[in-house]
């Protein structure tokens, strides 16, 4: 650097400290007025009083500021040895602002409603024929779940054997339905048909609240929701010979062929199904996937406790009793084809064959349950 640059450069020193530019020290007699403007504030606040203690009051401190104000401490950092008394009413503060999540982390949505994970890990099944599914719950939903559960409502937690008379309050035949959607059917079922008492199991939330809500609207005493798997409700909490009847309306079919073993109608379950059902109880299947509809079929004609309610076998024609949904609806529309299976419960008379049925039933009991060790 020659001697002139030298010079340029300490005048120019010089005029950026006696204009007090920034990251330069200035002098005390020459502060700086270049601030930045003040943006708009909304009309509220223009016609509120002025609190300095305010976080968006222009003379009140902030976390960037460079130079705070001795006479105005920070309120997020009160000085301990003069605590300000007011401080908890000051407008603006902390404690005056109400929290925006009411619900602590991890707390269940519903307090008094359904369960996330109900059986928890006192039961394990190797291979399940659903999915929880993660979908919003509305208004009117989640105050039915809040409302409705206590009385309507269990959880399926495979801890006791449930009293069918006393949660029902009556000795009407009580009929399964494994999984209803969002209950527009069962609903309108249990409406056209009072005498008999729905156990409506799911583990859609939305649809429980939805069924729920359609059941206090249409003064629906014959209908109890049950949250959970619905092969743990039959193994560990209905009785043997409790149920009049099974529905089971478009189960998830599981196309892909390595995914076959999830589906919820099997010889095993068909059994264990048989062990709760009454002689003569009525199992009514409905699918519109054609190559489901085949296994269905298939497997409820080759098991010795079921018989065809078709004098020649086959599919049965929609029985009156079952509604048509808005969804089979559109899908017969699109051309899709819907198979219905009624098959009944055969009568006890044959014993060396309910022996039969009766150990593959406490096989199959044994297989599934796995006891988890503690905090596993």
């Amino acid at each position: 650097m020659t001697k002139y640059d030298d010079a340029d450069h300490a005048d120019d020193t010089a005029r950026r400290t006696s204009e007090g530019a920034p990251g330069t020290s200035g002098t005390p007699d020459a502060p700086d007025t270049r601030s930045t403007p003040e943006p708009d504030r909304p009309d509220s606040d223009r016609s509120a009083p002025d609190h300095p203690d305010r976080p968006d009051h222009p003379d009140s401190d902030h976390p960037d500021s460079d130079h705070p104000d001795p006479d105005h401490p920070d309120p997020d950092h009160p000085d301990p040895d003069h605590p300000d008394p007011d401080r908890s009413s000051a407008p603006g503060s902390a404690e005056d602002e109400t929290p925006r999540r009411t619900r602590p982390r991890k707390a269940p949505k519903f307090p008094q409603g359904p369960a996330a994970n109900p059986a928890g890990g006192r039961f394990e099944r190797r291979i399940r024929s659903f999915t929880p599914r993660r979908s919003r719950v509305t208004a009117g939903q989640a105050n039915a779940l809040a409302r409705l559960w206590p009385r309507w409502g269990f959880d399926i937690d495979g801890s006791r054997v449930l009293d069918l008379p006393e949660l029902f309050g009556n000795n009407n035949p009580v009929v399964l339905e494994i999984g209803f959607g969002m209950g527009e059917a069962t609903a309108r079922m249990a409406a056209a048909d009072p005498d008999t008492n729905i156990l409506a199991v799911d583990v859609h939330t939305p649809g429980q609240g939805n069924l729920l809500n359609l059941a206090d609207k249409n003064g629906l005493d014959n209908i109890r929701v049950g949250n959970g798997d619905a092969v743990i409700l039959l193994r560990e909490m209905l009785a043997p010979n409790s149920l009049d009847g099974l529905r089971v309306y478009f189960p998830d079919p599981w196309p892909k062929k390595r995914h076959h073993k999830r589906r919820l109608i099997q010889p095993d379950f068909l059994t264990l199904a048989a062990s709760r059902l009454r002689p003569g109880a009525l199992v009514h299947l409905a699918t519109d996937w054609e190559p489901y509809a085949e296994h269905m079929l298939e497997v409820l004609t080759a098991h010795p406790a079921y018989e065809n309610t078709q004098p020649g076998g086959g599919f049965a024609p929609r029985p009156a009793f079952r509604p048509l949904t808005r969804f089979e609806g559109q899908g017969l529309e699109k051309g899709h084809v819907v198979n219905d299976l009624l098959f009944r419960r055969v009568q006890h008379g044959d014993q060396q064959q309910e022996q039969q049925l009766e150990q593959q039933l406490e096989h199959q009991q044994e297989q599934p349950r796995t006891e988890r060790p503690a905090g596993g």
